[in-house]
């Protein structure tokens, strides 16, 4: 008995000596071990980008760059007192607005006028040649902008929807 229990201390004695020199080297691990704090993931950082604007662009032939989210596109017959935007080279383009107020940049062509939604006043800024123009449109109130206003009928760009209360 004496002997087994001296074969099991001795075992046990010479594995934990096979551990530790695995595991150390002069105290200094002998495996990469990188910080736990390295492989975490990075910050999330809101760019405002709008989403889904590759598809909206190949599908609806509509720029939507930037927003804050309170200026959104919606389907025109999903229900009455969106915001509606008029080109010459495209269907009506609707809005949905919500919260106190929102911004969203964008680059819709030909545009000649714009409805407000039936809660919220807008501004809208356009661009023609080198020219920057902006144009007040009131709660569901049919507004002319761009070529519509202008005494020389120039096609103008929309680069920018602001809404208030």
């Amino acid at each position: 008995m004496k002997l087994v229990t001296r074969l099991v201390a001795t075992a046990c004695t010479a594995g934990l000596a096979a551990v530790l020199w695995t595991t150390s080297s002069a105290g200094q691990p002998t495996r990469n071990t990188a910080s736990v704090a390295d492989a975490a993931p990075g910050y999330a950082v809101e760019d405002y980008s709008y989403p889904n604007a590759d598809k909206i662009l190949t599908e609806k032939n509509i720029v939507l760059k930037r927003g804050d989210g309170h200026i959104v596109l919606a389907d025109c017959a999903s229900e009455t007192g969106l915001l509606e935007v008029w080109g010459r080279s495209q269907d009506k383009i609707c809005f949905k607005v919500t919260g106190k107020s929102g911004w969203l940049t964008l680059e819709v062509p030909a545009v000649y006028a714009v409805k407000g939604s039936v809660d919220q006043s807008a501004q809208v800024d356009m661009t023609v040649g080198a020219e920057k123009k902006s144009f007040d449109v009131a709660k569901n109130a049919w507004t002319a902008v761009g070529e519509s206003a202008d005494p020389e009928g120039r096609d103008h760009m929309l680069v920018e929807i602001r809404t208030s209360k």
